[in-house]
């Protein structure tokens, strides 16, 4: 038998089926960016918000990020100032000492410096320390001995690490030249109170390690009031501390 040729307008091979085709392939072309962009619907929103939340100054845009910078650089000073205190009065050794009076002369610049770059902005200043950084204030009271360097050593050493990288963070992003210098000498400090307080030797770099990699919770900061209210952080008006007795030089840190 003959075979039969095939019927005009019929196949997906004709003119109709040719158009439907190409209709299908641009609306596959113009949906796949959509679908695609829907996939991180986060990155959008931080692009938003971040929009939302970046104010006009003289001194440069100032985003959320350099607003929460300027708090946590004052907070820091709040509660490591009085740690550095407590460790020039009940360090047992030398290192332990001078790594407190680091703390002291390095926040007392930089709060000063903190709060002249808040009434600059017109930003908010907290007066108190925050529930984890009293928490701590209270861990390093009742220590003592060598399980204060320990503890002071550790703890210290960690808060550091952890405001280390925002102060890069911080740097390479702002648009804000006061908070860039700011971050400049936040960076300056930090860096030399991690110096000294390695220098203790009581650092158990294990530990740190996990306890960097963990994600902190996050604690609320205490009220804020105006710039102008904000009490500077300054030592103790009594400049010197009776030492303790001298201990031990403090064990290597493979062997704790």
């Amino acid at each position: 038998m003959r075979p039969r040729p095939p019927v005009k307008g019929r196949g997906i091979f004709n003119g109709t089926g040719l158009i439907i085709a190409g209709l299908a392939a641009t609306a596959a072309a113009l949906l796949f960016p959509i679908l695609s962009y829907a996939d991180h619907p986060a990155d959008a929103t931080s692009a938003s918000l971040l929009s939302a939340q970046t104010v006009t100054t003289p001194y440069g845009p100032l985003s959320a990020q350099d607003r929460d910078f300027v708090t946590k650089v004052r907070l820091a000073g709040l509660w490591e100032l009085p740690a550095g205190e407590m460790a020039e009065r009940k360090g047992t050794t030398q290192a332990v000492r001078d790594a407190g009076r680091h703390l002291v002369d390095g926040h007392t610049s930089l709060d000063s410096h903190d709060r002249t770059v808040a009434t600059q902005l017109g930003l908010p200043l907290p007066n108190e320390p925050n529930a984890q950084q009293k928490q701590w204030l209270a861990t390093l009271r009742a220590a003592r001995g060598q399980e204060f360097d320990r503890q002071f050593a550790g703890i210290l050493r960690l808060a550091h690490g952890r405001v280390f990288s925002l102060v890069a963070q911080v740097r390479a992003g702002t648009q804000n030249a006061l908070v860039r210098d700011l971050a400049d000498d936040a960076n300056t400090t930090v860096l030399d109170h991690i110096r000294v307080l390695e220098a203790t030797g009581y650092v158990d770099f294990s530990a740190l390690a996990r306890d960097l990699a963990a994600s902190p919770s996050a604690v609320p900061n205490p009220p804020s009031v105006d710039p102008a209210a904000a009490v500077p952080v300054e030592p103790s008006p009594s400049a010197t501390y009776p030492l303790p007795p001298a201990a031990s030089t403090p064990p290597p840190s493979g062997a704790r």
